[in-house]
């Protein structure tokens, strides 16, 4: 079998369409995958690591502030139309699998008018408007949460799947994952991230409890800050005369997030939807602040899922101060049975195997 994967920009388009590959690998060990990706997005650099070929095509959104600027995105367009047909001849893929990013909108299109069967999945509760253009053109539309339903027109072709996690989250072990970290096993460790490229309302926060963590007795914290914060937050604890503790890690980005987020006790982040789905798959008790600057609020939605049955604090930015965030993470730090019973909540909230129920749909003839 020849599969396209499709899909880019952030690591929450990339990572899902990495687990359907693998999964598929997994079935037929000779089958053949190819990536296509934009050449301004994360997958240029996180396939390969992944160990698949990637190519990548011209493409970029439409700006709904600045019309003027849609002149370049359409010929971006244009060009990204040709070279994903060019691609999809030489390759002659049977199978084109779309997970959202502008870059999908080309491959899917043109493989479907190719002959191609062809497949897209939404990872969050609003729909991306690709994913929603791309609708008429497939088999069938994989979707992550119930509310995603009511945006597509073709119900017949939605099949509810989960989000695609990758393996390595399933089969993760906390207490190697912490040993292999050097984690004390009396350290209550706290994960605090806002994706690849950070959040700032994140940073901020964290910034304003850093002293209170810095040296804490029997507290590890791990501050991930994202690529873009990361040289302003350097300059910010200098600024401030904060020489950091062994016990606070300061990192730009993590890469082998399926060590850290198993060896974590509390989780601080956003709530895109690879980030909601790797939390609960690991059972993780989490304070999930939804970034407001998304369509349709589909964060909120996505951590609304987990905080409803248990498995997670769920403060809005408008909502949050240094305080309010030291105080629902220290009453979980001083409350390990709270703690362990969110934990188990959000293992409930977790997906099945998402990546096998969408390469079965692959799969079948």
């Amino acid at each position: 079998m020849r599969v396209i994967m499709t899909g880019g920009g952030t690591g929450g388009h990339i990572y899902p369409a990495i687990a359907i590959a693998n999964k598929i690998k997994s079935i037929d060990k000779d089958a053949e995958i190819l990536f296509v990706g934009s050449r301004r997005g994360l997958e240029k650099e996180l396939v390969p690591k992944n160990g698949y070929p990637i190519k990548l095509i011209t493409v970029s959104g439409f700006n709904r502030k600045k019309i003027l600027a849609n002149v370049k995105t359409v010929a971006d367009l244009m060009k990204g139309n040709a070279e994903a047909r060019r691609i999809i001849k030489e390759f002659k893929p049977d199978v084109v699998i779309g997970t959202g990013g502008y870059v999908c909108g080309p491959v899917v299109r043109a493989a479907a008018k190719l002959g191609a069967r062809t497949f897209i999945h939404e990872q969050n509760a609003y729909p991306g408007m690709t994913n929603k253009m791309l609708e008429k053109y497939v088999e069938k539309v994989f979707i992550s949460f119930e509310p995603a339903r009511k945006y597509f027109k073709e119900q017949g072709k939605l099949v509810m799947s989960g989000n695609p996690v990758r393996q390595s989250f399933f089969d993760a072990d906390a207490t190697s994952a912490r040993k292999s970290l050097g984690i004390r096993e009396d350290e209550t460790v706290i994960l605090s991230f806002g994706g690849s490229q950070g959040a700032g309302k994140i940073n901020e926060m964290m910034l304003e409890l850093l002293e209170k963590f810095n040296g804490a007795e029997g507290i590890r914290l791990y501050f991930v800050t994202g690529k873009y914060y990361n040289d302003n937050v350097k300059k910010e604890i200098a600024s401030r005369g904060i020489a950091l503790k062994e016990n606070v890690v300061l990192m730009e980005y993590i890469d082998d997030m399926e060590k850290y987020l198993p060896a974590s006790d509390i989780i601080i982040s956003r709530s895109g939807a690879l980030t909601v789905s790797e939390i609960t798959v690991c059972g993780k008790a989490s304070i999930m602040i939804p970034s407001p600057n998304v369509t349709g609020n589909h964060q909120y939605h996505n951590a609304k899922s987990v905080a409803d049955v248990g498995g997670a604090e769920l403060i809005e930015e408008k909502d949050i101060t240094p305080d309010i965030l030291y105080e629902k993470i220290m009453a979980l730090v001083n409350d390990p049975a709270a703690r362990i019973k969110m934990a188990e909540n959000a293992k409930k909230a977790a997906p099945k195997d998402a990546a096998a129920i969408i390469a079965d749909y692959v799969f079948k003839a």
